[in-house]
């Protein structure tokens, strides 16, 4: 879908189709007004058929209003004025994506009304609406036989502006929303994907394509060989059950200053995890193709930082393997030797997801980071704890835990930080190796990373645990493609893109 901004009077627009927002107890919007002086009182008269009241929700499409110039006016109800907030605005610019694809208007201007709170500023809530946009547009029918795409889809959404002086911010805004909804979309696609397309190699192969789009980015590709040559035990051990060679995807985007020590982002690339020996329950076992929604999310925000071109020197490393029962699988009781040196004992093999970062980790050393970030869905105790609404957060640097934080918040891609007390880590011991890798049923989204921590030392170290948030199960199962909203946020702000 096409995106552009524009200045001007909503009611002396031309267009198929104008999206006005009323309120609750049909009370106009700003734009709504304008429109309605223009046409004579008409949408206050069709108001008052009470076929709208303005509650969330609510739509009406109308047509040939009087003395205006669009087609259509599609009415979008917005709830109580008073409590229209950022969340509001969201809804409603997907009901008006909603309501308008599968229509015969394949253009529209959105005229939906500003917020009025400190919660979001004239760029983010265009941005917001640019991605909302594209979400609500999504569709992911790459396996189907013969999909069912709507047969006169929306082609281009015009943001209007009251005030020209606002069409710089606009344009920068839905810049910046195209190239994060463009990566988000691309973590949806990878993530989608079954685990018999979506293997490691495929993995690799989709970083290699994005890396032919810019200069910028170079790709390596480690093969298990040179991992072994490495000495990371700990992530070979985990393909050794898969006929799948595991990869390690090395992604280097260089936009910065060659001086410039580089954000490391490492992402989680288990591209289906049946556990292991450690074998998980057959309900929902399908899902375990998410497993790597945090490589999926790595790309994707690697993808939006070539498309801004953005002054950074970003690191994009993904651990990919599949986790799989076999004759040559862990087993429990088994132990490695990571590529730290330090040593590990097996006792469960479903908790493999730390035994590919650790190894992970260890290998950022050598680029000297300013801070390293893992994303991984690695616990189903951050899904009890913090459901699927909220990113686990766990630091070792609170300068860095707040950074995401607020990049988090201005997103809306929200994350909760939990503690890395040391007393946690004492549930980590282990008999006969340095360390278990688990640390029994308390707290085990933060012994998780305890024990990534311990491969972190060295770092400004932070962990999002994104298994509640990297997917929606039921009827609406699918990849979210987060948190590539969030860290794009942080690169913007880092490389002074945003203020």
């Amino acid at each position: 879908m096409n995106y552009n901004a524009k200045a001007g009077d909503p009611s002396k627009q031309r267009a198929p189709c104008l999206v006005l927002g009323v309120f609750a107890t049909r009370k106009l919007s700003e734009a709504a007004k304008s429109v309605d002086k223009a046409s004579s009182g008409f949408l206050t008269h069709i108001l008052k058929k009470g076929d709208m009241d303005g509650e969330t929700g609510q739509a009406l499409m109308l047509y040939d209003l009087p003395n205006t110039l669009c087609e259509r006016v599609l009415l979008i109800g917005c709830g109580k004025q008073k409590e229209y907030s950022r969340a509001k605005h969201n809804e409603a610019v997907a009901k008006a994506i909603s309501e308008l694809t599968g229509s015969h208007a394949i253009e529209a201007i959105f005229c939906l009304p500003a917020l009025a709170t400190s919660e979001s500023d004239l760029y983010t809530q265009l941005r917001d609406a640019v991605i909302k946009s594209s979400e609500q547009s999504y569709r992911f029918d790459q396996c189907k036989s013969d999909p069912k795409a709507p047969k006169r889809p929306l082609k281009k959404v015009t943001l209007l502006v009251t005030d020209r002086k606002n069409l710089k911010t606009a344009q920068k805004a839905i810049t910046h929303g195209q190239a994060i909804a463009s990566g988000i979309s691309l973590a949806k696609d990878l993530g989608n994907l079954p685990g018999n397309i979506c293997t490691p190699s495929y993995l690799a192969n989709q970083a290699r394509q994005l890396g032919r789009k810019s200069p910028q980015l170079k790709i390596k590709i480690l093969e298990e060989k040179q991992m072994e040559a490495l000495k990371m035990g700990a992530l070979l051990s985990v393909s050794r059950g898969s006929r799948q060679p595991a990869k390690l995807i090395i992604m280097e985007y260089k936009g910065g200053e060659a001086k410039s020590k580089p954000v490391v982002l490492v992402g989680k690339g288990l591209t289906f995890d049946a556990g292991g020996i450690s074998i998980k329950p057959s309900p929902g076992m399908d899902e375990m193709k998410y497993d790597m929604c945090g490589g999926a999310s790595v790309i994707g925000t690697l993808s939006a930082c070539v498309e801004l071109k953005l002054p950074i020197n970003v690191i994009g490393i993904i651990p990919s393997s599949e986790n799989l029962p076999d004759g040559d699988a862990n087993k429990p009781g088994d132990i490695v030797t990571s590529m730290s040196g330090q040593t590990i004992e097996i006792l469960n093999t479903d908790a493999e997801g730390r035994l590919i970062l650790c190894d992970a980790l260890t290998y950022c050393e050598r680029f000297d980071p300013a801070i390293v970030i893992d994303v991984a869905t690695l616990t189903g105790a951050c899904v009890v704890a913090l459901g699927s609404h909220a990113t686990g957060l766990l630091s070792n640097n609170d300068a860095l835990a707040d950074e995401i934080l607020s990049a988090g918040n201005s997103s809306h891609d929200k994350a909760w930080r939990l503690p890395l007390w040391d007393e946690y880590q004492k549930q980590l011991d282990s008999n006969f190796a340095d360390m278990a890798n688990i640390g029994g049923k308390g707290g085990g989204t933060i012994t998780a990373a305890c024990f990534l921590s311990r491969f972190a030392k060295k770092h400004k170290w932070a962990h999002l645990d994104i298994a509640g948030s990297a997917w929606h199960s039921g009827a609406k199962k699918g990849a979210t493609g987060r948190p590539v909203s969030l860290l794009t946020q942080l690169l913007l702000k880092r490389s002074k893109q945003i203020s």
